[in-house]
C-alpha cells in the first residue's frame, strides 16, 4: 500500500533547454529546483513516477538537530530556518512546525551518549535540554511510566510527508520552472567532456548542468557513467494509525518505538533503524565498504528476501538510451511490507501509549532508505564530469535537511557563497575509505 501522498500537476511539454536538469522529484531534488527557479534559472525536474512518492512521503517527516552527525548539523540548522521561510515565500504549506522532539530511555548508555551529544550541540549554539528523571516521566505521563531521563530539543520540528515534495513542486510552477513526471532520465548527453543534455523518454532537454537527485537509484544511474558510488538501500516498514488519541507528544522516541503526529491528527508509528538487507548485485559490489555499518547494526537489520532483485534500482546492468530502462519499468518503488515488523510495531506502540489503543491501523507501507557507507550524504560536482553534480545517500536524513541541500545545490549551480561548507559533503571521500559515525534514526 503507497503511502499518502498529495497529487500536482505535470508540465505537459518538455523544454528544449533549460538552464539546469533536476534528476529526481524526492524532497532533495525538489528544493534544489525550487532555489535555482527562485534565481531566475530556466529549470526543469524530471520525475519517472510522481513527485514525492518514493521515501519523501514514506519517512517519519523529522526536521531534526537533535542526535546529528557534527558534518550534518550546520544543515540540519539551516534546513530549519528554510522551512519557516518557505511558507512565508510562497503561502505553500508543507505542514512544517517546530514542535520539540522529545526522548525517553531508561538505558544509561544511551541517555550518556545523548548528554555528549548535548555538550558538542552547546559548542555549535544548539538548544538541547536533558531531563531528569522527574522531568522525563512528567513530560512523559502518556506512556504512564517511570523514566530514568531523556531528551527535549525544543526548535526541532516535523513536516507532512504527504505535503511536503508536492508543495513545493506546486511553488516551482508558480516561478515558471517546469515539472515532468512519468518522465524518467535515462542518461546524459556529453559534449567535449561536459554536461550538454538530459536524455529522457519523451525526448532531450540541452543543459549544462544536470543534478542527480534520484535517491535509491542513484548509484544505478552513475554507473552508466562510469562514476562509482556506493550505496545500500535497507527495506523499511511503517504504519499509520487514524486519530483518536488524545495527549501524546508530537513527536516521541524510545528504544522501542517512535510515535509522529500527522497532519490529520493520526500518528506514524516506526522502529527507529529496523530493517530488512534484501540482497541485490549492488550490494555484494560494494559489500566492503558498508561491512562497518552493517556490523554496527546488526541486532536491528535482518536479511531480506528478493524485493531489490525484483524493484530493479540496485542492477549493476547497462541500459541503452533508446530503450525502455529499470526506472520505467518500475516507476514507483513500493517494496512489499514485512508485517512481522508492522505488527511488533504495533504492539510496542500500544504498550508505550495506551491512548493508541482507541485507534485504528489506516495504512501500513515500506520504502527503501538509501545509505552511504559514513551515512552522510554525497552532494557536489563530479571532477570527471563537469556539470554534473550527485546528491543521493541521505540515509534516511534527507526529508528534513532537503531545504538546506537543494539551496547548497542552488549555490553550486550559480556559484553564489554556500550556504555551509561543501566539502565534507562531496563524493570524492568514498574512494577515501572515511568510515564515520551511522545514524540510526
Amino acid at each position: 500500500m503507497p503511502a499518502p501522498l498529495d497529487r500536482v500537476d505535470t508540465t505537459p511539454e518538455l523544454p528544449a533547454a533549460a538552464d539546469a536538469v533536476v534528476i529526481g522529484g524526492g524532497i532533495v531534488g525538489i528544493f534544489a529546483a525550487y532555489y535555482l527557479a527562485r534565481r531566475g534559472l530556466k529549470v526543469a525536474l524530471v520525475e519517472k513516477g510522481l513527485v514525492g512518492a518514493e521515501q519523501s512521503s514514506r519517512n517519519w517527516g523529522w526536521c531534526r538537530q537533535q542526535n546529528r552527525d557534527a558534518r550534518e548539523l550546520p544543515m540540519s540548522t539551516k534546513s530549519l530556518d528554510l522551512w519557516e521561510r518557505f511558507a512565508a515565500e510562497t503561502g505553500e504549506d508543507t505542514g512544517f512546525r517546530r514542535c520539540g522532539l522529545f526522548y525517553l530511555s531508561n538505558s544509561d548508555e544511551e541517555l550518556a551518549g545523548w548528554a555528549r551529544w548535548r555538550d558538542f550541540a552547546r559548542s555549535v549554539g544548539v538548544t538541547t535540554h536533558m531531563l531528569s528523571g522527574a522531568e522525563a516521566t512528567e513530560r512523559g505521563r502518556a506512556t504512564g511510566a517511570s523514566w530514568k531521563g531523556g531528551v527535549f530539543s525544543p526548535t526541532d520540528g516535523t513536516a507532512d510527508p504527504a505535503r511536503a515534495a508536492p508543495a513545493v513542486a506546486r511553488a516551482i510552477l508558480k516561478l515558471g520552472g517546469t515539472v515532468h513526471q512519468s518522465c524518467a532520465a535515462r542518461g546524459i548527453d556529453i559534449e567535449g567532456g561536459r554536461i550538454a543534455g538530459v536524455v529522457t523518454e519523451h525526448g532531450t532537454i540541452r543543459t549544462k548542468f544536470a543534478i542527480l537527485a534520484g535517491g535509491a537509484w542513484a548509484s544505478s544511474f552513475c554507473r552508466q557513467l562510469g562514476i562509482r558510488f556506493p550505496q545500500a538501500s535497507i527495506r523499511s516498514s511503517i504504519l499509520s494509525v487514524s486519530p483518536g488519541a488524545a495527549g501524546l507528544p508530537d513527536a516521541l522516541h524510545t528504544s522501542a518505538v517512535s510515535v509522529t503526529r500527522r497532519s490529520n491528527g493520526g500518528y506514524t508509528l516506526a522502529i527507529s533503524g529496523r530493517g530488512r538487507v534484501d540482497p541485490t548485485a549492488q550490494q555484494f559490489r560494494f559489500a566492503r565498504e558498508f561491512l562497518p555499518m552493517f556490523a554496527r547494526r546488526w541486532r536491528s537489520l535482518a536479511p531480506g528476501g528478493l524485493e531489490g532483485f525484483r524493484s530493479g534500482h540496485e542492477s549493476l546492468a547497462r541500459w541503452r538510451l533508446d530503450r525502455p530502462t529499470p526506472m520505467e519499468r518500475m516507476r514507483i518503488l513500493d517494496p512489499a511490507i514485512n508485517q512481522a515488523t508492522i505488527r511488533l510495531t504495533h504492539a510496542r506502540a500500544l504498550e508505550l501509549l495506551p491512548a493508541l489503543k482507541k485507534t485504528g491501523i489506516n495504512a501500513t507501507w515500506a520504502g527503501y532508505i538509501d545509505s552511504t557507507p559514513d551515512g552522510v550524504p554525497g552532494i557536489g560536482e563530479i571532477a570527471t564530469l563537469p556539470g554534473f553534480i550527485l546528491a543521493a545517500g541521505f540515509s534516511g536524513h534527507g526529508f528534513g535537511i532537503g531545504p538546506g541541500a537543494g539551496h547548497l545545490i542552488a549555490d553550486m549551480v550559480t556559484g553564489d557563497e554556500p550556504i555551509v561548507d561543501p566539502r565534507p559533503y562531496h563524493p570524492d571521500r568514498f574512494g577515501k575509505s572515511a568510515w564515520g559515525k551511522v545514524a540510526d534514526f
